[in-house]
């Protein structure tokens, strides 16, 4: 197995979804380590599972990282993320419709719509990408043998659509994981970002892993310290009063690479409420706007990504295939919104231009 593919299964392996505990100490708890607590506190927890998780950094005691041997004291927020078990006897075949663009005996390839989990996780057993895949097709493989996921060999988040291609057999799982860890596919993927983009087009690089106290998040290592390498290219394609469409190209294929990436450059993605978008980040303190905003929110009621193109060398004829995926319409409406937005402000009054910018002065 090359180095490639070895970093691309860790990062698959890396993906899974995690079971969340909070836990406040109550008043009159006496000191005791903290593996013991919590193994009382979580149903199922094994003191080996606890302990291991804290060595990963997933376990906070009042928003800071602890050892196993922490000893818990009255008053303190706990909060713990355990690595939820694979549950392959309770992943079922539902008939969900699936927008499959193309099919032949070896692969297939969808297009996600937003809001559908790709695999079963912890609070998502039911109604995932992979329950439709085991009702529309047969025998899929699965890349790893302790955690069934048949046909995927790569993902997208659950808020982000697009494309994704599924593999039929094992020789095409293979051949398609290969180029997955070259980092040979294109993948081009469309997002709208807060603030007016600097260059017209620009690469962003930085390690990539877990963030250190918000375990949901990921965050980028410039000095490469943790996480792993990670490079977007991007280019503008509209810019807009307050925000910008970008396209993106991804080099790897890190998890929330495109939303760690544009935060970092002080550009989270609108309306992505992990990574801070979901709050009016940039435009004026009329109210008027912030009514827009709000409205823009409700239409596009998620990250504005979608995952637009995608292109692969097919695993036994050796063509180039290549797929595009148009905008679905939340992300349409959200454009059209902004452009009407901007041409309304252009054609503004001066008085108004005026108290606009004294507004934004006083941001």
């Amino acid at each position: 197995m090359t180095e490639d593919l070895e970093d691309f299964l860790q990062e698959e392996d890396d993906n899974k979804l995690y079971e969340h505990f909070s836990i406040t100490v109550d008043k009159g708890q006496s000191l005791l380590r903290i593996d013991k607590f919590l193994m009382v506190r979580i149903e199922n927890a094994t003191r080996n599972k606890i302990q291991q998780a804290a060595e990963n950094g997933n376990i906070l005691v009042n928003n800071e990282p602890i050892k196993s041997n922490y000893k818990v004291k009255p008053g303190d927020l706990i909060q713990v993320m355990l690595s939820t078990p694979p549950r392959e006897n309770d992943v079922i075949a539902e008939n969900i419709p699936l927008n499959i663009v193309y099919e032949d005996d070896q692969i297939a390839v969808v297009d996600k719509a937003p809001g559908m989990v790709v695999h079963p996780g912890h609070g998502n057993y039911t109604g995932t990408l992979v329950n439709a895949l085991k009702y529309h097709f047969d025998n899929l493989p699965s890349m790893s043998a302790e955690l069934e996921r048949p046909g995927l060999v790569h993902r997208i988040d659950k808020d982000t659509s697009g494309l994704l291609v599924i593999a039929k057999t094992e020789q095409a799982m293979n051949h398609l994981a290969l180029q997955f860890a070259a980092h040979t596919t294109d993948r081009l993927y469309n997002a709208v970002v807060w603030g007016s983009v600097e260059q017209e087009e620009g690469t962003i690089t930085g390690h990539i892993g877990r963030h250190v106290k918000d375990r949901m998040q990921m965050a980028v290592f410039e000095d490469g310290s943790e996480g792993k390498h990670a490079v977007t290219h991007y280019r503008i394609l509209e810019r807009f009063s307050y925000v910008t469409l970008v396209e993106c190209k991804l080099e790897t294929g890190r998890t929330h690479q495109i939303r760690a990436h544009f935060k970092h450059i002080g550009h989270p993605l609108f309306n992505d409420e992990r990574y801070g978008g979901e709050r009016i980040l940039k435009g004026t303190t009329f109210t008027k706007y912030k009514q827009f905003i709000e409205n823009c929110f409700k239409t596009c009621s998620r990250q504005a990504l979608h995952a637009r193109t995608l292109g692969f060398i097919h695993p036994t004829t050796g063509e180039k295939m290549s797929f595009e995926s148009p905008l679905p319409a939340d992300m349409v409406d959200l454009l059209d919104r902004w452009r009407n937005y901007t041409q309304n402000s252009i054609h503004a009054t001066e008085p108004e231009k005026k108290i606009d910018r004294h507004a934004k002065e006083m941001e």
